[in-house]
């Protein structure tokens, strides 16, 4: 009965702090990233301020826009949301445990991934039809990616679910691997796509041959660009989450814990978000700016890191 009771009190506990910290997240890297310009930057919470004036704004559709222009940004929202109280922060253990699958994280992002290209490609415009075919073809070398890497955890882990996996990784029982080196440059580089960070993407010049994620939320207006800015956000605190735990799975807090762990574990988790926020501040700020046609060979490195990867433990698996 406390077993449960704990595990619905994290869960949700959870849920609140994924909500409130998404915007602060991406906040927190245009903070950096103007610091590091020798710029004062935006308050960090601008962007919450920003979502609270767009949600009282009615949206205004195109003409041609159907249902899916209206439904789209909810669906991709909740998708996002759900993935993101799947990914263990400050506590294992939580309510939607059993189904933290690998899979399943990616199915949801998948999801995402779809609605926001149909409602790219709802209204007939050029822009939202470019960057809803860029989109998904990128998907075609992103995808493959992250399969392979979800193979080698799976292999390694002995298991898809993360709570498992984390528990693996943090006893040590698996050791240190050159593939898990691998995956994880890999994953980097699909996380960096995913989320339209640089060198993947450069929404900052409102350019043409530079839109991909941009050009489809380009006819969005009021609560619905409000609902697509909180899905980004959602969506770059997943991939931060999912790599935290998977690479970095020290001080999250046991299942079955006290609040006195539950404590420490969020102390811990936001430290190592606040860690990987500042790295790709630094990150984005010091690489140069990639031309959007590049990005199939970036992605084309990372699939056959991950391919790599898979090699390797099989030929280990095989000698030992």
């Amino acid at each position: 009965m406390i077993l449960g009771l704990a595990a619905i009190l994290t869960q949700l506990m959870h849920l609140a702090l994924v909500l409130a910290l998404a915007p602060v997240l991406v906040g927190l890297v245009r903070l950096v990233k103007a610091r590091l310009m020798g710029r004062r930057g935006p308050a960090l919470l601008q962007p919450w301020r920003d979502l609270a004036k767009l949600l009282r704004k009615r949206p205004v559709l195109a003409d041609g826009a159907t249902e899916i222009s209206r439904a789209a940004p909810y669906v991709a929202c909740a998708a996002t949301l759900f993935a993101a109280v799947l990914v263990p922060g400050f506590a294992q253990g939580m309510l939607l445990a059993p189904l933290a699958d690998l899979l399943l994280l990616a199915g949801l992002l998948a999801l995402a991934r779809v609605a926001l290209a149909l409602a790219g490609m709802d209204v007939g415009t050029a822009f939202g039809g470019m960057g809803a075919a860029r989109e998904l073809s990128f998907s075609a070398f992103a995808e493959p990616v992250l399969l392979l890497c979800i193979l080698v955890l799976a292999m390694i882990g002995g298991t898809t679910n993360l709570d498992a996996m984390i528990l693996a990784f943090r006893e040590g029982g698996v050791g240190l691997r050159v593939s898990l080196a691998l995956i994880a440059v890999a994953l980097l580089a699909v996380g960096l796509v995913e989320n339209a960070r640089m060198p993947a993407d450069n929404p900052a010049t409102h350019l043409e041959l530079t839109m991909v994620h941009e050009a489809m939320i380009l006819e969005a207006s009021g609560r619905h660009l409000a609902v697509w800015e909180l899905q980004a956000a959602l969506k770059l605190l997943v991939w931060m989450g999912l790599l935290s735990a998977i690479f970095i799975p020290w001080g999250i807090a046991p299942a079955g814990a006290g609040p006195l762990a539950w404590l420490l574990g969020l102390v811990v988790w936001l430290g190592k978000i606040t860690v990987l926020a500042v790295a790709l501040a630094v990150f984005e700020s010091a690489i140069a700016k990639m031309r959007v046609f590049r990005i199939p060979e970036f992605l084309g490195v990372a699939l056959l890191l991950a391919a790599l990867a898979v090699a390797l433990l099989f030929v280990s698996t095989g000698l030992a």
